[in-house]
């Protein structure tokens, strides 16, 4: 549900923090027009009310190692409600599934994976992923390049 409440002001400062997280509360406070302790209750209101939900710092996959990313669709041989919750549940258990998106339509779930080779990555897929409890399908699609990776989503800052 959509949080209405949300004035100029908060929109300007989630639209900071989306930009540079490591921004410190003056600094935020300065760009937004206000001083320090009024900037800090709207970001604390703002975190408790669940609009901001984390903070993490955006690493480069290559540099750990993670040289593949691959999309994965993943069709269930039962839609029931256990079903679709225990194959989220059996993903959630796996770091290398960094995102997983049910879907409407042919193809149940989309998941990102990431590896640090092909031949890691098959070993991924066939030991627990195609092996999984439920799966009836799965087909992969390799990233061959990225041509936009945006966080967050689309603040409107008037």
């Amino acid at each position: 549900m959509a949080n209405m409440n949300l004035d100029s002001i908060d929109l300007k400062l989630l639209a900071e923090l989306q930009a540079d997280g490591r921004i410190t509360n003056v600094e935020l406070a300065t760009k937004v027009g206000l001083t320090a302790p009024p900037c800090l209750r709207r970001m604390r209101a703002l975190e408790q009310s669940g609009t901001i939900k984390s903070y993490h710092a955006d690493i480069d996959a290559a540099s750990l190692g993670y040289t593949i990313t691959v999309f994965a669709m993943v069709s269930l041989k039962s839609q029931a409600e256990d079903d679709l919750k225990a194959f989220e549940q059996h993903v959630r258990a796996l770091p290398d599934v960094r995102e997983c998106h049910m879907l409407n339509g042919e193809i149940d779930f989309i998941l990102k994976i990431v590896a640090r080779d092909l031949q890691s990555f098959q070993e991924f897929l066939t030991s627990k992923l195609t092996s999984a409890p439920n799966v009836n399908s799965v087909k992969t699609s390799l990233t061959i390049r990225t041509a936009k990776d945006e966080p967050g989503v689309p603040i409107p800052v008037a």
